[in-house]
């Protein structure tokens, strides 16, 4: 477990059959490179726990589910290796998710922004809130949503995905991503979302552990060449946060934050 309360932290509390690994961090539950990779770890480490059943994916905090990397980390990016490190956090992660063999059960509290959708496509159920509206902001700051691409397209299909990717600037409501395979459920507040899981992973845990690993890689079929695809995508979203286009449309984007 790494537990820092000023840069963050990945727990994983074990109970029952289930683990249920929580991400947390200041600002607005961003992830940088180093909790992404605590992340990647934990979720391959419950996977392969024989006591664990079910894996649950959630954040910490009442609004916001993810907001996607570290932005500090991505304005600081100088080099090309740099870079596809930088993207290859979440690519780990998607394929950590894909590679456990348990189901894997998203908790979507709220808003989710570029790599947060693509936590949470990369589960294989996700409940949500009325308050988890969804935005792939990548294009606005000159690259563009490769690494989270496949595992959001696989959940929602190639038309939401395109309408996400190409509207950086729009929030989608979580009634839309419900409709578009996201979300399964959206639920009012926490507690009720904190209900339905609960009951959820009550009932999973009774099941076939092997039925269950059978149907994830059913769930996964046709996915097999992702560590070479999302490996290829991180360099290329690497190269890109380079150009000039990428990092004058970055600090633009850090000046008006700071001041807002």
């Amino acid at each position: 477990m790494e537990n820092n309360l000023h840069l963050g932290f990945v727990n994983t509390d074990k109970k029952n059959g289930v683990a249920t690994i929580t991400f947390s961090h200041p600002a607005h539950n961003s992830l940088p490179g180093k909790l992404l990779k605590t992340l990647a770890e934990q979720i391959a480490d419950a996977g392969n726990d024989e006591n664990i059943k079910v894996i649950v994916l959630k954040s910490a905090g009442d609004r916001t589910f993810c907001a996607g990397a570290s932005f500090d980390e991505l304005a600081a990016i100088d080099n090309l290796e740099n870079g596809k490190t930088f993207f290859k956090g979440f690519a780990n992660v998607i394929n950590a998710c894909r590679k456990a063999p348990k189901f894997i059960i998203g908790r979507v509290q709220g808003k989710a922004i570029g790599g947060g959708i693509g936590l949470a496509a990369a589960t294989d159920y996700c409940l949500a809130t009325r308050r988890s509206a969804i935005r792939l902001s990548e294009l606005a700051v000159g690259i563009g949503p490769f690494v989270v691409g496949p595992a959001i397209e696989r959940k929602m299909g190639v038309a939401a995905f395109m309408e996400l990717a190409v509207n950086p600037g729009h929030w989608f409501s979580p009634e839309w991503a419900m409709a578009k395979g996201l979300f399964a459920d959206v639920l009012e507040e926490n507690d009720e979302l904190d209900e339905a899981i609960e009951i959820l992973s009550a009932e999973l845990i009774k099941y076939n552990p092997e039925s269950m690993r059978l149907m994830k890689e059913t769930f996964w079929r046709g996915t097999e060449d992702w560590d070479e695809l999302l490996d290829q995508r991180a360099q290329t979203s690497g190269k890109l946060v380079l150009s000039d286009f990428a990092r004058n449309a970055i600090a633009a984007f850090k000046n008006e934050r700071k001041n807002s």
